[in-house]
């Protein structure tokens, strides 16, 4: 069963709601990423919870009237008009209070959600019978779903995509510097309230797929787990609508694929598999990549030490060039075992060459460790000189510095020292000075 709703052949009304909630996770993941941006992601929790009174109104009033409360497109205004108040109220006790607007949210968010459990209470007691199916909406189902109600969310989510690929460019001004979009004559406030609406949209969208409850989770986690994996913003939008349609269409298979499954629950379950993969995994920001490119960076630090000390060694006019694994350690306030380790390093990458239990820097490693020396007196002097610390002050900064200066900085360094007459040895002389 579940293979066949994967591959959209489990029916056409299964591959209809399994459509729709790749739609809905890819408006969802496109304005996300925005909302992340604009730092209005708590926002949109404010509004998933205020939808629930507008659903339950709705329902109670189209029953007053005589009218069917399970009318789809009827609950779905009323969840929008409660999100658009919901947002008024939050952005009315920013400015009318001192409150922050994280307690603004805190506020609306409880009482909404309150006003909504009442209500649901309320349906219950009703001639009409219990919730009348209004469970759907806070913890989502797609089973549940009819095919014409998905593809009328579908739409929504739809004319949410497209609105929001029109908008990227005003919305990227605003969201990075909205200070220069005023002062250049940009509309901030609309185009904040288009950004705002985009996300009533697709909230309304995902209320029966997701539910008012998880949707939120839809609108964060998947922008969260595309920046791992990019800076540029082209492609952090992009990736967070991948991300948010494959946590629907995971979602929304496994649903309709187990009844009595909420869509919810497992649609957010599957984006924060996909947060825990970027977490983990992303090339560059992911942990296992930090932990490397730290590692790397201790050993390569370890490495410059040891060819440092070997020179320094060298230079002793009391001792030869090849140098002890005791000696090393000794020099440097090491222990024998790590002087072992990074000497091993060193000799891999070819910076010194072992004769039994003795090392000697190879011609390699002999231009490396001029250079580190030399760029050590270049940060030295610029210090001193610029920065007016003492000299007795300076060494710790320096050997930090020292590993990591490039090839551009050294020549700035080196201009800048140059206009206060100061000229620091070039790698010939300091070569000179230690054979």
């Amino acid at each position: 069963m579940i293979w066949n709703a994967l591959t959209f052949q489990a029916g056409f009304n299964t591959t209809v709601v399994v459509l729709a909630a790749m739609l809905i996770g890819l408006a969802a993941g496109l304005i996300g990423s925005l909302a992340l941006l604009r730092k209005r992601a708590l926002m949109a929790d404010a509004l998933s919870h205020a939808s629930l009174p507008g659903v339950a109104g709705a329902f109670i009033l189209m029953n007053l009237l005589g009218f069917s409360g399970k009318n789809l497109s009827v609950l779905l205004v009323g969840a929008a008009i409660t999100g658009v108040l919901a947002i008024l109220s939050v952005q009315g006790l920013v400015r009318k209070t001192r409150l922050r607007e994280d307690a603004a949210i805190g506020i609306v968010l409880s009482v909404s959600f309150g006003v909504g459990i009442v209500l649901l209470s309320i349906i219950q007691s009703m001639p009409q019978g219990t919730q009348g199916g209004l469970g759907t909406f806070i913890y989502g189902q797609t089973a549940a779903m009819r095919t014409r109600d998905a593809i009328f969310m579908g739409c929504i989510a739809f004319v949410a995509i497209v609105a929001t690929l029109l908008l990227l460019k005003e919305f990227a001004v605003v969201c990075f510097n909205d200070e220069f979009a005023k002062v250049t004559g940009w509309p901030v406030t609309i185009i904040d309230v288009a950004m705002m609406a985009l996300v009533v949209l697709v909230t309304v969208a995902g209320l029966q797929a997701v539910g008012l409850l998880l949707i939120v989770a839809l609108l964060i986690i998947p922008p969260t787990a595309a920046r791992f994996w990019t800076n540029r913003l082209s492609r952090f939008v992009a990736v967070s609508g991948i991300f948010g349609a494959m946590s629907g269409y995971l979602g929304a298979v496994t649903s309709a694929s187990a009844a009595g499954l909420p869509a919810g629950a497992v649609i957010v379950l599957t984006s924060g598999v996909i947060f825990t993969i970027s977490l983990l995994l992303a090339p560059k920001r992911g942990m296992i990549a930090g932990i490397v490119q730290h590692q790397s960076l201790r050993i390569k630090l370890s490495i410059d030490h040891l060819v440092e000390a070997l020179l320094e060694l060298q230079t002793n006019a009391h001792s030869s060039k090849l140098s002890s694994i005791s000696d090393i350690a000794h020099h440097l306030g090491w222990t024998h075992g790590k002087a072992w380790r990074v000497a091993l390093c060193a000799r891999i990458a070819s910076l010194i060459k072992s004769t039994g239990n003795t090392h000697a820097l190879t011609e390699k490693g002999h231009r490396h460790a001029l250079r580190i020396a030399r760029n050590h007196r270049l940060w030295e002097q610029y210090l001193i000189s610029y920065a007016d610390i003492a000299p007795s002050h300076v060494d710790w900064s320096v050997d930090q510095v020292e590993h990591v200066l490039s090839e551009e900085l050294v020549q700035r360094l080196e201009g800048a020292l140059a206009q206060r007459g100061i000229i620091v040895p070039s790698l010939a002389s300091i070569g000179a000075g230690t054979s």
